[in-house]
């Protein structure tokens, strides 16, 4: 019988080396489905758990069609796919029928859009469990936040005549961009949560590390931006034209001169331009990929009203359309401090647990808070944390690897908290 630390490897190896990108998690969900079905847990999937009138940053149907199939020749459940009905996601749950809370934990299933490293200092390419999906890496740990969510559900299914309430297993599609919680909560799936628990593994703090309450979570909104105007030749006639290229590098230099906020943190972001069609043509199109950040959410909307303003007339400067899609958002929610005392006495309780945390500014992004927020907002209380496991290169690096030991403590912290909430 393989140990419980070799069963979460083999599960974090198989995710990392099946990567599948926000709203394409098809493999990666059809395998925590049916491993979840075995269990006997009662399974939701795809549709059954996203709203879809608010999923955002979704591609078009025919390049999901394609990621389908790739799943499906690579091991997916026609039965599986078939439920989800082009939608990702997966719920488990256990009702147990008896009297008690009902406890929700958040773990997010999907990979980063990156290139792995193939070079043999990396251990993934060297041991062979790297992206086997090129432009989808792992690089986050969200393969290993899956990992350990299936190693609660084994954990929790042998305690299962102690338990009382309920119990949600949640596994989120696109947590990058922030794009799947929302959908989530939309679809109803914590209105009758009492507790809810989500975790991050790594951010540079070492194993043995837990810290009960990063904060400092900052609102986030990301949108694309398309301007269109027209070609023409650059030599021949260039006052034909209508430039995109110098629309979209007026507005990225004005939206990073923005005033920042005397109230809070602010952010300003564009990762990305794309424009033009050759060198001797007036640009006809530009594609922009902007983010706007903010401690609060009065002040991300200050942020973003002042990059929807710039963005607008830069357009109008040179004459051209646009457009701006909106593909991601996140809202500031801080834990309940009860549910934070919680995490300490049951990490102190773990031999595997050197040091905690209490409170750690985090500064970063995350739409487990949309699923927090809706939880406090329904008179449940809601806690995020991070477990700290050594880390081979930075989050979201092309070298990202993590011990795997943390793969066994995240599986013991979240069973004892549920324990704990569950009166046991």
């Amino acid at each position: 019988m393989n140990t419980l630390k070799e069963k979460l490897v083999v599960l974090r190896r198989d995710f990392h080396k099946y990567a599948e990108a926000g709203w394409t998690e098809f493999r990666t969900s059809s395998k925590i489905a049916d491993r979840l079905e075995t269990l006997g847990y009662d399974v939701l999937v795809g549709k059954e758990v996203i709203n879809t009138e608010a999923v955002m940053g979704r591609m078009d149907e025919e390049k999901i069609q394609r990621h389908i199939e790739r799943a499906l020749c690579q091991g997916a459940d026609q039965k599986w796919i078939d439920r989800m009905e082009g939608y990702t996601g997966v719920v488990g749950i256990v009702d147990t029928k008896i009297p008690g809370p009902t406890t929700a934990l958040r773990f997010d299933i999907d990979s980063n859009d990156a290139i792995e490293m193939e070079e043999d200092h990396h251990r993934p390419y060297r041991e062979g469990f790297s992206s086997v999906n090129k432009g989808a890496m792992h690089a986050c740990g969200h393969d290993g936040h899956a990992a350990i969510g299936l190693g609660v559900a084994e954990a929790l299914m042998e305690i299962k005549d102690q338990l009382k309430g309920k119990i949600k297993l949640i596994f989120q599609p696109a947590e990058e961009g922030v794009r799947g919680a929302k959908a989530m909560v939309e679809k109803g799936i914590v209105d009758d949560v009492d507790n809810f628990l989500a975790a991050h593994i790594g951010f540079g703090y070492p194993i043995g590390t837990v810290v009960a309450k990063p904060s400092g979570f900052l609102c986030t909104t990301k949108a694309n931006v398309f301007y269109k105007g027209k070609g023409s030749h650059a030599g021949g006639a260039p006052n034909e034209g209508k430039n995109a290229l110098l629309a979209a590098s007026s507005a990225v230099m004005n939206l990073y001169a923005i005033p920042r906020h005397n109230d809070g943190a602010t952010r300003i972001n564009v990762g990305r331009l794309q424009a033009g069609v050759g060198r001797n043509v007036i640009a006809p199109n530009a594609f922009m990929e902007i983010e706007t950040r903010g401690s609060s959410d009065e002040i991300n909307q200050y942020m973003y009203n002042q990059a929807h303003r710039i963005l607008e007339h830069s357009a109008k400067m040179y004459d051209v359309d646009y457009k701006i899609e909106k593909v991601g958002e996140a809202v500031a929610c801080p834990s309940d401090d009860e549910l934070v005392e919680e995490i300490i006495k049951e990490s102190q309780k773990l031999k595997s647990v050197l040091n905690v945390e209490k409170e750690v500014y985090f500064g970063g992004s995350e739409d487990a808070t949309w699923l927090m927020k809706r939880v406090q907002e329904k008179g449940g209380k809601s806690a995020y944390m991070l477990l700290g496991t050594t880390i081979a290169a930075p989050h979201h690096n092309e070298c990202f690897d993590f011990d795997e030991d943390i793969l066994e403590t995240g599986v013991f912290l979240f069973g004892n908290l549920i324990k704990k909430l569950n009166g046991i």
